[in-house]
C-alpha cells in the first residue's frame, strides 16, 4: 500500500504537476503558433491574390507576368491535366471573394495551390513554392518542450537518487528499534542526509560501547556477588538448627533471588534479543515459578486450562510468574494468590485493598507500594519488561475486593 505522506510520493507529485504544467503550456503554444501560422499564410495569400487579380484585369499572361509572380515565391501552373487533378481532387481550405474576383486555397499532395479567378473570366492556378506544412513548422516547439520535459525527468531521477539513502536509514533504524545493534549507516556523500546517517552511525557506535560496558559491569558484579553468597549459604547450613540459622538462610536465599533478578534484567535489556523461546506447557512454567518462589503450596491455588501451551523463554517467564506470586502473597490480607490461565490471559488474584496509584507507577524500577518491604522494588518492572519481550502486556483491575493482575496477549 502506498504511503500518501511519503516524501517520495510528494516529490513524484511535484514533478507530475510540473510536467503537466509543461504539457499545458505546450498545448497553448501549439494553438497560438498554429493560429499565427494560419494568419501569416492567409495574409500572404491575400497579398498575392490582390496583386494577381489586378494584373489579370489589366494585362495579358506573359513572361513578364510570370517573373513578377516569382517575387511572391509562386509559380504559374500550365499543365492542363495537372490543373484538372488539383481542382477535382484537392481539398479547398479557404475561398475569398472580392469585387474584382475570388481566390481559393487548395491543398493537394502536401502542397498548397492558389486558384485566382478575375471578373473578366480569367483564371490561373499558382503553386506555392514557399509553403511548408505546419508539422514542419512545429518541430522546433516540440524540440524545446521535449528538452524541458527531459530536463525535468533528469532532475526527478537525480532528486530521488539523493533521497534514496533515506530508505536505507529507515531500514537500519527499524533493525535498531528491534534491538539489533549490528547496523551500518556510514555514507560517503557530503549532503545533509549523509551527515544525518553518519551522525546516527556514530551514536549507535557509542551506544554499543555503553551497552557493552554496562553488560560487562553487571556480569562482573554478579560474578563477584555469587561467590560470597554461595559461601555464606554453605556456612549458614553448617550452623546448628535454630532461629538464627533460618534467618541467615532466608537472607542468603533472598540475596540469591535478587541476583537472579539482576541477571533477568541484564538478559531482557536488549528487548528480548537473547530470548530462548520454545513451546512449553503453562502448568510447567507455573510449577517452576512456585518452586523458585519457595512459597507454601497452601498459599497458592492454580487453575490452568487443559493442554494450554505458550511460546516463551522458560527461565524468564518463570521469573515473571514468580514475582507475581511473591507480590500477591506479600500484599494480600490472607497471604494467598489464585492463578487462572486460559487462551486469553494468565490472571493473578489476591484479596486486599485497591492500589492507590496507576499500574504505570508500579512498573517503574525501584518503586514499592505503601507498605515498605526489604526489596528493591524491581518485581513489577522485571515482569513488565519480560512481558514486553514476549509481546504481552501487563494489566491491572480491582474487582470484588481482589487485586487482579493479567498477562494479556497483544
Amino acid at each position: 500500500m502506498i504511503n500518501k505522506s511519503s516524501i517520495f510520493v510528494s516529490i513524484t507529485l511535484i514533478f507530475i504537476v510540473a510536467a503537466s504544467g509543461v504539457a499545458v503550456a505546450y498545448l497553448y503554444m501549439v494553438k497560438y503558433d498554429k493560429e499565427k501560422y494560419s494568419q501569416e499564410l492567409n495574409e500572404r495569400y491575400s497579398i498575392v491574390s490582390r496583386a494577381t487579380l489586378y494584373r489579370l484585369l489589366s494585362q495579358p499572361i506573359n513572361t513578364e507576368f510570370e517573373k513578377e509572380l516569382s517575387v511572391y515565391k509562386v509559380e504559374l501552373m500550365k499543365e492542363g491535366s495537372f490543373i484538372k487533378n488539383v481542382l477535382q481532387n484537392g481539398e479547398v481550405l479557404q475561398k475569398i471573394s472580392s469585387r474584382i474576383g475570388s481566390s481559393s486555397i487548395y491543398f493537394y499532395e502536401k502542397n498548397n495551390y492558389l486558384l485566382i479567378e478575375s471578373l473578366n473570366k480569367k483564371a490561373i492556378l499558382l503553386y506555392d513554392k514557399a509553403f511548408k506544412p505546419y508539422r514542419q513548422q512545429i518541430l522546433y516547439i516540440r524540440l524545446i518542450f521535449g528538452g524541458i520535459v527531459a530536463f525535468l525527468f533528469i532532475i526527478y531521477i537525480w532528486v530521488l537518487t539523493k533521497f534514496r539513502p533515506i530508505k536505507k536509514i529507515k531500514k537500519e533504524i527499524d533493525k535498531f528499534a528491534k534491538g539489533d545493534l549490528n547496523i551500518d549507516f556510514h555514507m560517503d556523500a557530503n549532503d545533509e542526509i549523509s551527515e544525518v546517517g553518519n551522525a546516527f552511525n556514530h551514536a549507535v557506535g557509542e551506544i554499543k560501547k555503553l551497552n557493552n560496558s554496562r553488560r560487562l559491569f553487571l556480569r562482573n558484579i554478579m560474578h563477584e556477588l555469587k561467590t560470597p553468597i554461595t559461601k555464606g549459604r554453605i556456612s549458614a547450613e553448617m550452623l546448628d538448627d535454630g532461629k538464627q540459622k533460618k534467618r541467615l538462610i532466608s537472607i542468603f536465599q533472598r540475596l540469591e533471588s535478587m541476583l537472579n533478578e539482576f541477571i533477568a534484567i541484564e538478559q531482557i535489556s536488549v528487548t528480548g534479543s537473547h530470548l530462548n523461546k520454545r513451546n512449553y506447557r503453562v502448568i510447567d512454567i507455573i510449577d517452576e515459578a512456585i518452586d523458585i518462589s519457595m512459597a507454601e503450596m497452601s498459599n497458592i491455588e492454580a487453575t490452568v486450562e487443559n493442554d494450554l501451551n505458550i511460546e516463551a523463554d522458560f527461565k524468564l517467564f518463570s521469573i515473571a510468574i514468580k514475582n507475581m506470586i511473591d507480590n500477591a502473597i506479600k500484599y494480600s490480607v490472607d497471604s494467598k494468590v489464585h492463578i487462572f490461565a486460559d487462551a486469553d490471559s494468565i490472571d493473578f488474584l489476591s484479596k486486599g485493598s485497591k492500589l492507590p496509584h496507576e499500574l504505570s507507577y508500579y512498573i517503574e524500577p525501584f518503586t514499592q507500594g505503601e507498605q515498605k518491604s526489604n526489596g528493591f522494588g524491581l518485581g513489577l518492572y522485571i515482569v513488565d519488561n519480560i512481558l514486553v519481550a514476549h509481546h504481552m502486556k501487563l494489566d491491572y483491575e480491582y474487582k470484588n475486593g481482589y487485586n487482579i493482575f493479567k498477562f494479556n496477549y497483544v
